[in-house]
């Protein structure tokens, strides 16, 4: 080595700076080129967004046809029992077509027709309040369910919770940002889906498949456990106290009427120690006190029976 002109550089000589964390703008940069290229291509097969555009729970921009294949797909490798949540690229958000909701945008039909001049030829999307562009540099919604898509500052400043284009209302939780970027945007979209599926409803306020089952299965199961702990804590069926059917006299307030009711319930009581009497007097004619037979006169055929000392077998 050496004699020809050439050196060995060493690695001090190549690595001269430790590498930087990237700054504040280089992050912005990669986020609004991300942010671009998610506005224009679906999500799910990367090609140029085209209406009909649906979203899911997180915000993300479908083509409809596009799930459509995806859960076409799904269920065929399901039938052939191929794990597919693996392979799953919409990371389980989409199972049906209840876990998306149809996008309503404004498309500004120009010269061009609506397509803009950029080579990726994507629609141009506006709000209808503000007329606004709305793609990376604004934060955009839509509302549930009717899915009309406007600037999240139009929707701040509207009087009411209305939609403006159909007037169907809304609840300030059915608010779903568009493509997220801040954290607590997104981890309000997840706690929001918590909450539908918790309550059997899925992304699109409708139910989910399968709810209705699940819930008449726990609460038929919640009848059967509180049918045994009621059973258990009861014990066995006893029959009721005849006192208990029986009126107080002390609770009625008439003399007449109160020693009325003291004479019959002390002629009742009476009744029932004799009736309790005679019928312990009949048990015991039933049976004999002492067993006149000799030790060889018993066996099976003749026990409980007395017969007379004279007799012969």
């Amino acid at each position: 080595m050496g004699n020809d002109g050439g050196s060995i550089p060493t690695r001090r000589e190549l690595v001269k700076e430790a590498a930087k964390d990237p700054s504040s703008t280089q992050v912005k940069e990669v986020q609004t080129e991300k942010l671009e290229h998610y506005w224009s291509h679906c999500a799910l097969s990367q090609k140029p967004l085209s209406l009909p555009i649906v979203s899911d729970s997180t915000g993300n921009l479908y083509n409809k046809d596009a799930v459509l294949e995806h859960l076409l797909s799904a269920g065929k490798q399901s039938q052939d029992g191929i794990n597919i949540a693996g392979n799953d690229r919409t990371a389980g958000t989409i199972k049906s077509l209840k876990d998306v909701v149809q996008v309503q945008f404004d498309v500004d039909e120009g010269e061009d027709g609506g397509k803009s001049s950029k080579p990726n030829d994507s629609l141009r999307l506006v709000c209808p309040v503000s007329g606004k562009r709305m793609g990376p540099g604004v934060k955009a919604v839509y509302l549930v369910p009717c899915g009309h898509a406007f600037a999240e500052s139009a929707v701040r400043e509207m009087p009411g919770e209305q939609c403006l284009q159909c007037n169907e209302p809304y609840s300030a939780d059915n608010v779903i940002f568009i493509l997220p970027t801040s954290t607590p945007e997104k981890d309000r979209l997840r706690d929001r889906l918590s909450r539908l599926q918790s309550t059997g409803l899925t992304h699109s306020l409708k139910k989910a498949s399968g709810s209705g089952k699940k819930r008449k299965k726990d609460a038929v199961k919640k009848e059967e456990e509180t049918t045994t702990v009621a059973d258990v804590t009861a014990g066995p069926d006893l029959p009721p106290k005849e006192e208990a059917a029986v009126p107080s006299s002390k609770a009625i307030r008439n003399e007449g009427t109160a020693s009325l009711t003291a004479k019959v319930l002390a002629e009742q009581d009476d009744r029932n120690k004799r009736r309790k009497v005679a019928q312990n007097e009949n048990l015991k004619t039933l049976f004999s006190s002492s067993d006149g037979m000799a030790g060889k006169q018993k066996d099976f055929m003749t026990r409980g029976f007395t017969i007379p000392a004279g007799a012969k077998r």
